[in-house]
């Protein structure tokens, strides 16, 4: 994967989790209220935010591994994505999905660890 793409991947994660926190502080208030679903909105914003400046941390890297950069973008995917989905929708067996999008992520900081560890001098 270019600097390039990953630089726009982790530009456009960043821009979305701003916009769907704006979008559920207002737009979608009053949906989520109606399912009783503000929390799982705000922790799948937590998390879509807390992601993407790895992702911008892993763009501007030397060289860009694409496996970090698809399993944080999937785990963002599958983990705060199920949870939008699930605070709009109340459909229960979307929160089956967020187990997944969680070990997409732990096992992206797995591979930040492993190869930070491998290296003589870690850059962060």
């Amino acid at each position: 994967m270019s600097r390039r793409a990953a630089f726009l991947v982790a530009g456009l994660v960043g821009f979305l989790g701003i916009a769907l926190g704006a979008f559920g502080a207002h737009a979608l208030k009053d949906v989520l209220q109606l399912h009783h679903s503000r929390m799982i909105w705000n922790t799948a914003v937590l998390y879509h935010l807390i992601h993407a400046p790895v992702l911008l941390w892993l763009a501007g890297r030397k060289t860009v591994s694409v496996l970090p950069m698809i399993l944080f973008t999937c785990g963002i995917l599958f983990f705060s994505g199920s949870l939008y989905a699930l605070a709009l929708s109340d459909i229960s067996w979307l929160g089956m999905i967020t187990p997944l999008g969680g070990l997409l992520l732990m096992a992206g900081w797995l591979w930040i660890a492993l190869m930070l560890y491998r290296t003589e001098e870690p850059a962060l």
